[in-house]
């Protein structure tokens, strides 16, 4: 068959598919143009939630950080101050919390007969440093309340192992607990559990709950926030962060919701002149607690963490501790009754 035949029979077939190329060229064409139009309208303000989700999801992974000190100071990991330091009898213990994390305690025992009588008090620290930190407000509990002490190690901190987290530090509490119950040789009928800043909201939350309210004598508190969210737009002081909804946060501590159904008897002692931890918070909780029992007690040039070295501190405390004993009080909601200033 001759060329220009078989070109001419061929050329509708060309043409179609030509058709076809240009109607395809036209669309993505428009198309590009379309998302160019939207990029150039819209592509800030997606740009800025992208950079927004972003930024969340790193503050998120890094709370922690941002949260738990356990190295500070330095060497905090590989050595802990043993209690023999301040010529305290001890007991050094490991323990396991629920889901299997070793955990470091000291056991401060009075000596006996007044062991087996004395209140024990768990003691719950704050979010810097190791349990052996605190040795010398230790030391003044136990001569003044005459109370033996149990120090607990939260995970991640100390000679403990494993990471802090919120969950992780409420079982550690929790394991606290259930080793004095395994004791036979203290009085579980008076047993105190103290919390200071972080260690407060640790405290709060196993004093709430019903299982742990009924094996515990009364909770004090001590320089502790409302809520993580709260201090957050206090140190980072972005507005922003007070329009965060909660899943922002990894670690919540809502104290201030939580302490609406405590029902143990309940100490606040404040340092008015606490530069991280605004008094007022302090405050909020003791109005909010529904404790029938509860009492602030307000330390005029307490600061927050040298509260427990400022005049009339343990004095209030032992006083606290005597009006329960004389008069047990009933666990349930009442209004706050009075108000100390030392």
């Amino acid at each position: 068959m001759p060329f220009r035949l078989r070109l001419a029979r061929t050329r509708p077939a060309i043409r179609f598919l030509q058709s076809i190329a240009l109607k395809f060229w036209a669309l993505s064409g428009a198309y590009l143009l379309l998302c160019f139009l939207c990029y150039w309208m819209y592509g800030s303000i997606l740009a800025f939630f992208l950079l927004c989700f972003a930024t969340l999801g790193v503050l998120y992974n890094t709370e922690d950080r941002l949260l738990y000190y356990p190295k500070l100071p330095c060497n905090s990991r590989i050595y802990v101050p043993a209690p023999s330091l301040h010529n305290l009898p001890y007991v050094s213990i490991y323990t396991k919390s629920i889901d299997g994390i070793t955990l470091h305690m000291f056991f401060i025992p009075q000596p006996e007969p007044i062991m087996k009588k004395a209140p024990t008090l768990l003691f719950l620290h704050g979010n810097a440093g190791n349990m052996g930190h605190r040795l010398e407000n230790v030391k003044g509990l136990y001569n003044n309340i005459q109370c033996n002490i149990l120090m607990i190690e939260y995970r991640g901190y100390g000679l403990s192992d494993g990471a802090p987290s919120e969950e992780g530090l409420y079982m550690d509490a929790r394991a606290g607990i259930e080793y004095l119950y395994s004791r036979n040789d203290i009085n579980i009928n008076e047993i105190i559990v103290f919390g200071r800043s972080l260690g407060g909201a640790v405290a709060i939350d196993i004093a709430m709950k019903d299982d742990i309210s009924q094996r515990i004598w009364c909770l004090i508190v001590e320089n502790t926030f409302t809520s993580i969210p709260d201090m957050a737009t206090i140190l980072i002081k972005f507005k922003i962060l007070q329009y965060l909804p909660l899943f922002c946060y990894k670690n919540k501590f809502l104290s201030l919701n939580k302490i609406q159904s405590l029902t143990v008897p309940a100490l606040f002692i404040s340092g008015r002149q606490d530069k991280l931890v605004p008094p007022k918070m302090m405050d909020k909780l003791f109005e909010a607690c529904g404790s029938s029992f509860k009492r602030k007690v307000q330390i005029l040039d307490g600061t927050h963490n040298e509260t427990w070295n400022k005049s009339g501190y343990y004095h209030q405390i032992a006083t606290f501790l005597d009006e329960i004993r004389k008069s047990p009080p009933p666990r349930t909601a009442s209004k706050p009754w009075h108000i100390d200033e030392v």
